[in-house]
C-alpha cells in the first residue's frame, strides 16, 4: 500500500506529516489518509513525494523494493 512505503520513509527521515505535507505542498489531513489507506494521492502528488523522498513512483506504489 503506497500509505504504508509514505509512512516508512517519512519515519526514517523522522519528520512529521505536517512537514511532509509543508516540502510537498499539501495538507496533513491529506497525507494522514493517505497513510491510513483511506485515499490515494493522485500522480501529481506522487511525483513530488518520489522526488521528495528520493525514490522511483513505482518504488512508492510497491512495484520495485529498492
Amino acid at each position: 500500500m503506497v500509505g504504508d512505503r509514505i509512512k516508512l520513509l517519512r519515519s526514517e527521515k523522522n519528520i512529521s506529516q505536517e512537514a511532509l505535507a509543508k516540502n510537498i505542498t499539501s495538507n496533513q489531513k491529506q497525507i494522514s489518509k493517505w497513510e491510513r489507506g483511506q485515499i490515494e494521492p493522485n500522480i501529481d502528488m506522487l511525483k513530488k513525494l518520489a522526488d521528495y523522498f528520493g525514490v522511483s513512483v513505482d518504488y512508492l506504489l510497491e512495484r520495485v523494493d529498492y
